[in-house]
């Protein structure tokens, strides 16, 4: 017995004794990087051909080591930190776009509905190689964000590329504050539609208020709901994991998986389904991203949910903001979202069950077939119906794919009475 345990307290000193030596390596190493830093960053200081303030060398050395892990980590200044922090209030400053980096370039993931980029034609996909003439390559995100930024009313001019373009073309925004109503509603036929812009603190009571409003106006006899995401940029997990549940019973929703099994979080849905089980749509694209695909997914792992149009961006890692008492704050990918079903979105994105293109519909002119409005002296009836359905035919023409939802949710409100 006494040889068994001298054994063991000679494994366990030789383990400390191994785990301290290879502790101790590795410090060295570090030491001697740090050493290779400063000596790199003096020698900056003291040839380069400009004077240059150490709080941007070091700035701009974090923000080179974030950046180099992934497109969504960096560094925020005290600046930049107040600025995100009103931003997820849904009130900031700025043109109203969700960017990330690609190929050296800025990339927009979507403009925000009814905001200066919105409104000058920018798209989810575009890539701006030039802001106000100078060239975006060599800058970090940070950086570029932070030239777009500026007074409210002041101009400022991006050279776009666009994918399906031949030439790069320049668009002038007006900068506003830009004031976010994340969520909007609007009856469609006999049907609730719903569009969410993006993810911030109003968009669950948002959400909650416009279904209750619109189900009240169709009688509670609504053929169901359509939720628009497309070009939904994301926004807090915490409120996609909010309306997530308003339309679960149970489940998982989310999980996210850092490097240790400890960092592993679930999100599950609690009882109340607020439209009481209700047919739904969702509509995504190639701009819905992060929140939305979290939302998306959990509604169609759950089969709770028609997922339409085209596939999402792939926006599947979970940033962490790490406040540093006087300096800001540093934005770190700490985890990566899967779904209930335990698919990685990251890079991969929300594949449609049903794939619809947007197209531009052209409708036929029925004027030129026979019928009874084209006799002479036919008896007329009331049109102020008719002039109400022509408003939401034109509006579906204009959408080809919110019209498809539609169809489809009239589809099964007629199953369910065969049925």
């Amino acid at each position: 017995m006494k040889n068994i345990i001298k054994y063991v307290v000679l494994i366990v000193l030789f383990s400390i004794q191994v785990n301290i030596t290879t502790h101790a390596s590795d410090l060295e190493k570090t030491y001697k990087q740090l050493d290779f830093f400063g000596k790199v960053f003096d020698k900056v200081k003291k040839n380069y051909v400009d004077e240059v303030s150490d709080e941007k060398l070091m700035e701009a050395a974090i923000n080179g080591m974030l950046q180099s892990l992934d497109p969504h980590s960096g560094y925020l200044n005290e600046k930049n930190f107040k600025e995100m922090q009103i931003q997820t209030r849904g009130q900031f400053g700025g043109l109203g776009i969700e960017v990330t980096m690609e190929k050296g370039f800025v990339k927009i993931i979507a403009p925000i509905e009814d905001t200066p980029a919105f409104k000058a034609g920018l798209k989810t996909n575009d890539l701006i190689t030039h802001i106000n003439s100078k060239p975006v390559q060599g800058l970090t995100l940070s950086q570029a964000v932070e030239k777009m930024r500026g007074p409210v009313n002041s101009k400022i001019n991006l050279t776009i590329s666009r994918p399906d373009e031949k030439r790069s073309f320049d668009v002038e925004i007006i900068r506003k504050v830009i004031k976010i109503a994340s969520v909007r509603g609007k009856i469609e036929g006999k049907s609730i539609y719903i569009r969410i812009s993006s993810f911030s603190e109003q968009t669950f009571s948002g959400l909650k208020k416009e279904v209750k409003k619109l189900n009240e106006e169709l009688n509670k006899s609504s053929n169901g709901i359509i939720l628009d995401l497309r070009g939904n940029p994301g926004g807090l997990l915490s409120q996609a994991i909010k309306v997530s549940d308003a339309f679960l019973d149970k489940g998982e929703i989310v999980s996210t998986r850092g490097r240790r099994k400890n960092d592993s979080q679930r999100y599950n849905a609690r009882r109340g389904d607020i439209i009481k089980g209700l047919p739904i749509i969702v509509l995504i694209n190639s701009g819905s991203a992060s929140a939305s695909e979290i939302v998306a997914g959990a509604l169609q792992d759950h089969g709770r949910a028609v997922i339409m149009g085209t596939k999402s961006f792939g926006k599947g890692s979970v940033q962490t903001i790490m406040p540093i008492s006087g300096f800001g704050a540093l934005r770190l990918t700490t985890s990566l979202y899967y779904t209930p079903s335990g698919i990685s979105i990251q890079a991969k994105g929300i594949t449609p069950d049903i794939i619809v293109e947007q197209v531009k519909l052209n409708t036929e002119d029925s004027s030129k077939f026979r019928s009874e409005a084209n006799l002479r002296n036919h008896i007329e009836v009331d049109k102020k119906n008719d002039k109400q359905n022509s408003q939401i035919k034109g509006d579906l023409i204009q959408d080809y794919q919110l019209s498809r939802a539609l169809d489809m949710l009239k589809g099964i409100k007629i199953l369910n009475k065969v049925n």
